[in-house]
């Protein structure tokens, strides 16, 4: 006889079921916006497709990003029973960042990803008042147990990413100074190694118990450091081997969203009592911001590499 749900677990099926609404729907958008073939045009409209191809690309990564923040912000806000109003602030806002990137390319506008970056500030200030607060301040238990530090810098990056879109499909040549290749190969690069050292808190926090919990503190940094060479002025580096290991990121984030699942899986009572171990388990969001970051970064060398052809 099937006993009626707990109390309890009808705000967390409330909370799954933004998160899984979040995932389902940032992979939606990658497949709803997906690059149409285009007709052979003449040679002078090739800069321009390029331009409008990347800058696809990024309002894909921001969408991809805001869907992780979404899913983990409505999880990790709900187990800290949303104490604080302005804990539904960042759903908010990355639940209309993912509204943004339905609609045409033509009629975005900058609002909401200027808007996320101010969330995503605030945040990451009120999760930095929240490690400093308790007792021990900045200490390895309060960075382990307490507001994670990456979740509010996920939604400004996001942001970032959103903003940087629109200039680069009107094909400006420069963003904040810089050639838009080389400043968005850098911004990546400062993503990819941020995201890592927020999984490498967490997966020392769990001992490192399974080997695959080295990939994300190992490839990711990795082609953080090409992707920063490729920043500078002069020779991007060896541009074939950065691209695979982008590629490989982004498959770390499907593979890493897999291994949280058999995580969540292998604590006491697994998928049946979900409606507690999806939120003591590892975050099932929190890897696919690794194929978000990925994505950026194959458009940042693909528009340096435009802009260095003759």
């Amino acid at each position: 006889m099937n006993a009626a749900a707990p109390a309890h677990a009808r705000p967390a099926a409330r909370a799954l079921g933004a998160a899984t609404l979040g995932l389902a729907l940032g992979a939606l958008l990658l497949r709803r916006h997906a690059p149409a073939p285009r007709r052979a045009m003449p040679s002078p409209a090739a800069p321009d497709r390029t331009a409008t191809e990347q800058a696809h690309r990024l309002y894909q990564a921001a969408a991809l990003l805001a869907a992780s923040v979404l899913s983990d912000s409505a999880l990790e806000h709900y187990r800290g029973d949303f104490e604080n109003p302005g804990m539904f602030a960042p759903l908010a806002s990355a639940a209309v960042v993912l509204a943004c990137a339905v609609r045409p390319a033509s009629t975005r506008t900058a609002v909401p990803y200027a808007t996320a970056c101010a969330v995503g500030a605030a945040g990451l200030g009120f999760h930095a008042y929240n490690v400093l607060r308790r007792p021990g301040g900045l200490s390895w238990a309060n960075l382990f147990y307490a507001a994670p530090l990456g979740a509010p810098a996920a939604l400004a990056l996001a942001g970032v990413l959103g903003l940087a879109a629109r200039p680069v499909g009107a094909g400006a040549p420069t963003l904040a100074g810089l050639p838009s290749g080389r400043a968005l190969c850098g911004l990546a690069a400062f993503g990819l190694a941020g995201t890592s050292a927020e999984a490498a808190l967490l997966h020392f926090r769990g001992a490192f118990q399974h080997p695959a919990m080295w990939l994300p503190v190992t490839v990711p940094p990795v082609t953080a450091m090409l992707l920063a060479g490729a920043a500078l002025p002069g020779r991007p580096g060896p541009r074939r081997l950065t691209n695979a290991l982008l590629k490989a990121c982004t498959w770390l984030g499907a593979l890493g969203m897999a291994f949280h699942t058999r995580g969540i899986a292998r604590q006491m009572g697994g998928w049946r009592n979900w409606s507690q171990n999806v939120l003591a388990g590892p975050p099932l969001p929190a890897p696919p911001s690794f194929s978000a970051l990925a994505l950026a970064g194959r458009a940042a060398l693909a528009l340096r590499a435009a802009q260095e052809a003759p």
